[in-house]
Formats: C-alpha cells, structure tokens, sequence
C-alpha cells in the first residue's frame, strides 16, 4: 500500500497481558512489544495498533508513545539502521509492525 499523504511513523511499547491463543511463551504473564506504526498523528497510530493487536487474539493493557523517529532523533535516540529500515516499511505499508517481544514472568522463585 502507498504512503498516504500526512502519514508518520510512531515508536510505540505496548504492554499486553494474557488471553487465549495469544502466542506468548508459557508462563509468561504478559509481554511488551516495540511496535511502529503509521498513522495522522499518535493517537491515529495508538488505535490502530490496538486494534490490529485485539485481531491477534492479545489483550492490550498499555501503550506509551516514544514519538516520530525526528523526534527520537532530537531527543538522542540512538536508532539502528535496522530500526530505520523496519520504520520506512510501516509507512510504506501504512501498517503496524512489531519489532520486538519481551515477555514477562513472574519471579516467584520462592
């Protein structure tokens, strides 16, 4: 899909939590994931990932927004070719991309 016009790339973490076919590893309590997404602005960009997440059977709990990749940039981010390339695909696709998964594990080793 084409670039719509307006269109940014936002760095978003979302935190997830457990549901039913939602592919973390057992006994993971939950995950965050580094996603970009391509939205107006971030708020566009949150709702979308939301929702793409929600079809993938995972239930989104948080999100925090890191910017644009020129506002990671002037806050001295320092952004790997990799994570500029994975950035470019988001929005030339206009989709949502999950770059990373971290799940979370209760340390209850007591």
């Amino acid at each position: 899909m084409a670039k719509r016009e307006g269109h940014e790339v936002f760095t978003l973490l979302v935190e997830v939590g457990r549901k039913a076919n939602d592919g973390l590893p057992k006994g993971a309590t939950g995950a965050a994931l580094m996603c970009y997404a391509s939205g107006v602005d971030e708020a566009e960009a949150v709702r979308e990932t939301v929702a793409i997440l929600k079809q993938a059977d995972m239930a989104p709990l948080d999100v925090s927004g890191y910017g644009t990749l020129a506002e990671r940039l002037d806050e001295g981010h320092d952004i790997s070719d990799d994570e500029k390339d994975l950035m470019a695909r988001a929005l030339a696709e206009n989709s949502v991309i999950v770059a990373q998964m971290t799940p979370f594990f209760d340390d209850k080793s007591g």
